[in-house]
């Protein structure tokens, strides 16, 4: 694994409270479900941006780590400045090893994954995107596996071009109902890991 979960910060039971408030009940002292944090994270309400995970990559090629600060959260790249290394900036290549610190809330993750694990994202980029999604359900199952691509999101695919997966994954699964997100969400995920079970994210 390339990914290093530093903290998650946020708390379930919170979360929850934060939920019965907005629907003019009081806070309690149970515990959140299983069930309700993925129902929570599927259907994106606001409490749940109080969960947040901070994460490094290191040694991640410069040109990659600027793929992943295009998103809206933080992130914290180390510095190529000629003064702070010793080096002319301009005799480093793209290809110049970093490290790579993001911190986004759960909203961020799933708006941004969406993105990051579609097939139309460079292959180094994904593989990244991958990385984080299996080492994430060790610490945040419920989180990990609401991370999805784009066209699983959204029940197609919305890019210029296809890259076929949302139409592969239709016919492998023709029995499902597939407008159902939690079904959906379910095959996808079996799909996933079960891929990534035999084989080894190249990074």
């Amino acid at each position: 694994m390339k990914t290093k979960i530093n903290k998650i910060e946020g708390d379930w039971k919170d979360v929850k409270n934060k939920c019965r408030t907005t629907v003019n009940k009081g806070h309690t002292e149970n515990e959140s479900s299983s069930k309700f944090k993925t129902d929570l994270l599927i259907s994106e309400h606001s409490p749940a941006r109080l969960i947040k995970v901070n994460w490094m990559w290191d040694e991640i090629k410069s040109w990659c780590a600027t793929h992943w600060c295009r998103h809206k959260w933080e992130c914290f790249i180390s510095t190529r400045r000629s003064d702070r290394t010793g080096i002319d900036r301009g005799d480093l290549s793209q290809n110049e090893l970093v490290t790579f610190e993001g911190e986004g809330n759960a909203q961020n993750l799933i708006d941004t994954w969406r993105k990051r694990l579609c097939y139309q994202a460079s292959l180094e980029t994904r593989e990244y995107a991958e990385d984080f999604k299996i080492t994430l359900r060790d610490y945040e199952s419920e989180l990990a596996d609401t991370l999805q691509k784009n066209c699983i999101y959204r029940c197609g695919c919305p890019e210029f071009e296809e890259c076929g997966y949302w139409t592969a994954f239709m016919k492998k699964h023709s029995d499902i109902d597939l407008l159902n997100i939690r079904k959906r969400y379910d095959a996808e995920n079996i799909d996933f890991y079960k891929l990534h079970s035999k084989e080894k994210i190249n990074l």
